[in-house]
């Protein structure tokens, strides 16, 4: 598969989560013991900080993306086996998370062999 492929893979996993989260906290299941806005800045507000270099496709950023894929993926198991009633929201998020992490992973392995293969072109 070509490396657009995986590229709008991570993107729709990115922006999935980053609206399942917006959605999740503030209409679907309204956190009760803190203000809406902190959690907001705690949990969606990471999802910011890559935007940039993952809409203009920076390898770097993709590489990077993994992490914060890992820790969105361990964050909506433990919700999912402690909550029973925001359980398929936390599934939805480990199913999106996964999807970023394959996404961007893949994005990356394949833009630098297809990077490698234009070099190798370009000097023969």
């Amino acid at each position: 598969m070509t490396s657009r492929f995986y590229y709008i893979l991570a993107l729709l996993g990115y922006f999935g989560l980053f609206l399942l989260l917006v959605l999740w906290t503030v209409y679907l299941a309204p956190p009760t013991i803190f203000p809406i806005s902190i959690v907001l800045l705690f949990y969606v507000g990471p999802l910011l900080i890559p935007m940039r270099g993952l809409l203009y496709g920076k390898l770097y950023t993709h590489a990077w993306l993994h992490f914060m894929a890992l820790f969105y993926f361990t964050i909506g198991v433990m919700v999912a086996a402690a909550n029973v009633e925001e359980r398929l929201y936390a599934l939805i998020q480990v199913a999106l998370s996964i999807m970023m992490f394959v996404g961007s992973m893949m994005y990356v392995r394949v833009k630098a062999r297809e990077k490698r293969a234009l070099q190798t072109e370009s000097e023969s």
